[in-house]
């Protein structure tokens, strides 16, 4: 499965063009984190943490796409030079060429886009041993990932809804739209998508959560000639049925000189953003060289005068909001519900009814005279913690 996942990657690389192995790299702005749990995804994790990191800030998850690497994904958009700025931790689990030779995460292949199992799990406890070692807010957790890690976002999103306070797919496909290789050489052409209702009954029953739901924000280019902008109209339909909303957007307005199209409930909070960019091929648009110049351009890193990465961040309301926007923005509200046991190695349906990480696992509530002193200290504060949720046996 792995080998011949290898070969959709090519085709992309086809379509793209010779750009396409390079990396944008530059500096390398990112540490490791060590040691996270069972790893049944054998995925690598990558931080940036600001130095004058308040207490219960927020965490936001960033996934690269083929080919790419957490450094190069990182320095091309710009997401540790605005965490620095607004005052928030990153985390970037990078794929590894044992699991797939061009660097994608594994988006089609169902052991690793299951809760509780392969990549999608590995994930998961990045994300809590994140929390665990540096106080994070529980309540403002958010994943955003381009192309395959668009995708691998679509299956984070649908798998663990109540960790995410939202989400942002740019250039990705919706969840539960592939399981083989087949399909997913045709959802990425924009051919055989399941009908709504099959990608609405996908998302329902990958979890048993039962709502609220994140809000997502969805970007992708008019012109991709290597995730067909179809995809885009799949995900808004998956997510606006999950949301409870019409079908026409509620506004939409330009910005940056661009469209976007917002889904806002009855209360006016806006839970779906679209930006479609005209013209656009497939990558992350950036505006790295505006007033507030964001990232560097390079293969996949498109410079069109737009920076996603800003605006996820403000919709998401972990960003300065722009003047003439302050007033529509509504930062997304976390879900509470508490998570499923068992988080095992093989991927199986979670059971009901045992509850979250208990309040004394959090760094934030550890009497100071307990916290560890001595790094052995903090990675046996977090493994306890991490087997007290499940996560970790």
């Amino acid at each position: 499965m792995r080998k011949i996942s290898d070969t959709i990657t090519r085709l992309a690389a086809f379509r793209a063009g010779p750009g396409f192995q390079t990396n944008c790299q530059g500096r390398d702005r990112l540490s490791d984190l060590g040691d996270f749990g069972s790893n049944p995804g054998a995925l690598r994790a990558r931080i940036h943490v600001p130095d004058d990191l308040t207490e219960a800030a927020p965490l936001v998850v960033v996934l690269h796409g083929c080919t790419q690497t957490a450094a190069g994904y990182d320095h091309g958009s710009g997401w540790s030079q605005l965490a620095d700025q607004e005052g928030f931790a990153l985390l970037f689990p990078e794929q590894q060429r044992a699991n797939n030779a061009n660097l994608c995460f594994n988006w089609f292949v169902p052991s690793d886009t299951k809760r509780n199992g392969g990549e999608a799990l590995s994930i998961r406890q990045m994300i809590e041993t994140m929390v665990l070692a540096h106080g994070l807010d529980r309540g403002r957790i958010f994943i955003t990932g381009l192309s395959a890690g668009g995708a691998m976002t679509s299956a984070m999103l649908a798998c663990y809804p109540e960790i995410f306070a939202g989400g942002a797919i740019i250039a990705g496909l919706p969840y539960g739209s592939a399981k083989t290789i087949p399909e997913a050489f045709d959802r990425m052409r924009g051919h055989g998508m399941p009908s709504e209702r099959q990608l609405q009954k996908a998302l329902r029953d990958a979890s048993q959560h039962q709502g609220p739901w994140p809000p997502i924000s969805v970007w992708h280019g008019s012109s991709d000639q290597t995730v067909a902008s179809s995809n885009a109209d799949a995900i808004i339909a998956q997510w606006r049925a999950i949301h409870g909303l019409d079908v026409r957007s509620t506004r939409s307005e330009k910005v940056d000189g661009h469209s976007r199209y917002v889904w806002c409930n009855a209360k006016g909070q806006e839970l779906i953003e679209e930006y479609r960019i005209a013209g656009m091929g497939h990558g992350t648009p950036l505006d790295a060289a505006g007033d507030a110049a964001l990232g560097v351009g390079g293969p996949f890193m498109l410079d069109i005068g737009i920076s996603s990465t800003r605006h996820i961040a403000r919709f998401w309301g972990i960003a300065k909001p722009c003047v003439k926007r302050d007033a529509k923005i509504k930062p997304a509200k976390a879900n509470n519900e508490a998570l499923a046991p068992g988080f095992t190695r093989a991927f199986s349906m979670p059971k009901a009814g045992v509850p979250n990480v208990p309040h004394s696992a959090k760094r934030a509530n550890i009497p100071r005279s307990q916290k560890p002193n001595s790094a052995a200290g903090l990675r046996k504060v977090i493994e306890d913690a991490l087997r007290s949720a499940g996560l970790m046996h």
